[in-house]
């Protein structure tokens, strides 16, 4: 069989179906996020994914096991150390992240803080986790009457900066977050993301604009992103895929601004013509859902994916392969608000496919990037063994 044309990657993120070997190292023991959304749900009603063989990986309440499946199915384990959004993603693409991105339960110390202010010439209040709708409900009038910056973080390794355009001009705004960007960059803060959170509004009104623009630590090694970019193919990166990389290996980067918008422009993407990867990423699992602990949110939000399967399935050709996973989980019935350590799902798909077969489970989620390598005859990653000559 020849090699694909196109490759669609999408990434449900935080989209987890059952606690990893190691769980227990990241105290997320007895962690599923698909099982337990099942349950709370009491089923969940995905006929579609559940025809490509969701259930067959893992039997999930309300999901029918599929006699015939349509995909190729299995689970994935993360090799990196860590749980967090870009160590999934950079793993995805090939990379294996030793040393985990910071991230900072109690706030940012003060040191840090200190220097942010004396740099931007504005205080800083909040300093602590918190949700981004709340915290502007918190602080957003006092930030409207003193023009201090509201600082926040998360589960994830963040540093979020929420300003009024109409107190903090977004440029400004922007300035700031490359000042924070650089701060972070030290060895002590290893910051993975800093993220500009822009807001308009008014006390009891305030709402968050489309100008959030994230600050990314850039990959530590070249990705299978690169290698195909360099190689002449195209990377189209819907979402937040091309701020996790930080632009490497980009030639096309489509904002999105909610699953529905990313479905959207992930479908209207497949009537282009273009030969490489087309990389999609469904934040509103986990930020809205997962992090805020909301397992019917998290539940309806994928039954809603999965009405709009039959029409991507409906997109790809002959020449093209699809394949859906995750990037860690986030068990929504979980105690706090941090992602769980977790295998995702894989699930691969072709129109060559009579009947899918369950796939080895992998040992790292590099294995995707390194079949993505070895479909365009790109270099491969260091890590990572390709299931090419499993799926043909």
């Amino acid at each position: 069989m020849k090699s694909f044309e196109r490759i669609f990657l999408i990434v449900l993120d935080s989209v987890g179906i059952g606690e990893a070997p190691d769980a227990d190292k990241f105290n997320d023991l007895g962690a599923d996020t698909l099982g337990h959304i099942a349950e709370h749900m009491k089923g969940l009603d995905m006929p579609n994914l559940g025809k490509m063989g969701l259930s067959n990986i893992k039997e999930i309440k309300g999901i029918e096991k599929a006699s015939q499946p349509q995909a190729h199915y299995t689970k994935m384990a993360e090799a990196s150390n860590g749980k967090d959004t870009m160590t999934g993603h950079w793993e995805i693409m090939g990379l294996h992240i030793e040393h985990p991105f910071r991230t900072f339960p109690d706030g940012f110390p003060d040191e840090l803080i200190n220097e942010l202010e004396q740099k931007t010439g504005r205080s800083i209040i909040g300093n602590k986790p918190a949700s981004g709708t709340e915290i502007l409900e918190e602080l957003g009038e006092e930030h409207i009457k003193t023009g201090s910056l509201i600082v926040y973080t998360s589960a994830d390794s963040v540093l979020q900066i929420a300003a009024h355009e109409e107190i903090v001009p977004i440029e400004e705004q922007y300035k700031i977050c490359e000042i924070a960007r650089k701060l972070t960059l030290d060895e002590k803060y290893m910051v993975g993301r800093v993220i500009a959170r822009p807001f308009i509004g008014k006390p009891g009104e305030f709402e968050r604009t489309s100008n959030r623009h994230d600050y990314a630590l850039k990959p530590f090694g070249r990705t299978v992103m690169n290698e195909l970019k360099d190689d002449g193919y195209d990377v189209i990166a819907l979402g937040k895929i091309s701020d996790i990389y930080d632009g490497e290996g980009v030639t096309k980067s489509i904002r999105t601004e909610s699953n529905e918008d990313g479905l959207e422009k992930m479908i209207q993407s497949m009537d282009m013509k273009f030969k490489g990867l087309n990389f999609l990423n469904l934040v509103d699992f986990d930020a809205k859902y997962g992090h805020r602990r909301d397992p019917q949110g998290y539940g309806e939000a994928l039954e809603f994916f999965d009405t709009r399967v039959p029409e991507i399935l409906s997109k790809i050709g002959e020449d093209d392969l699809l394949i859906f996973t995750a990037d860690h989980g986030n068990d929504p019935t979980a105690q706090g608000t941090d992602h769980t350590r977790e295998y995702v799902p894989l699930l691969v798909y072709h129109t060559g496919i009579k009947t899918g077969n369950e796939l080895p489970i992998r040992k790292t989620f590099a294995d995707i990037g390194a079949t993505i390598a070895e479909n365009f005859k790109s270099k491969m990653p260091e890590y990572g063994t390709s299931f090419l000559k499993d799926i043909k």
